[in-house]
């Protein structure tokens, strides 16, 4: 079995994700860790990617599309989190990726902190507009991201994975 761990990582999160998941591999079944590139054949693709507008990176949906007659597992983080059906809503974006060819195995998201820009735009925006709910929220949010990815979201991936890795 040659599994590939093909990602996309802007702030570190999500290479956390692929780090974790790349410990739940036999060496001389990893072939590949890394961003994307062109020529991967490999049996299984782990595909993560930091969510980018609502959906993957260009990127990674890119290489997804490029995708035939594969397995498919994805992984990935958002800085707005802690909603099973906000990640569900993410998942479906981005499967609309992949070709009919494909097996989508499964799916795992997590929070992932932010960069302190977005923090200083939303504070920006608040002093604009300082009875915006939403703002106040997304602030809270912004700060609940700050540990993410944590031991205990590392600890689920790796789960996830053993359980995707022992059944293939």
């Amino acid at each position: 079995m040659k599994i590939a761990i093909v990602f996309e990582s802007h702030s570190g999160n999500t290479k956390l994700l692929a780090e974790a998941i790349k410990d739940c591999i036999k060496p001389e079944d990893l072939l590949y860790f890394a961003g994307v590139e062109e020529g991967i054949e490999a049996d299984f693709y782990f595909v993560g990617s930091w969510t980018q507008k609502g959906m993957c990176t260009p990127k990674i949906a890119e290489f997804l599309q490029s995708l035939k007659g594969q397995k498919i597992a994805f992984f990935g983080t958002a800085g707005y989190g802690g909603s099973v059906d906000y990640y569900k809503a993410l998942v479906e974006r981005i499967k609309s990726n992949l070709d009919s060819t494909n097996e989508f195995v499964d799916w795992f998201y997590c929070q992932g902190k932010m960069p302190q820009s977005v923090r200083d735009r939303y504070e920006k925006m608040i002093t604009e507009h300082p009875e915006d709910k939403n703002l106040k929220v997304s602030l809270e949010n912004f700060d609940a991201a700050l540990t993410h990815p944590d031991e205990a979201d590392l600890k689920a991936v790796k789960a996830w994975a053993e359980k995707i890795v022992s059944e293939l």
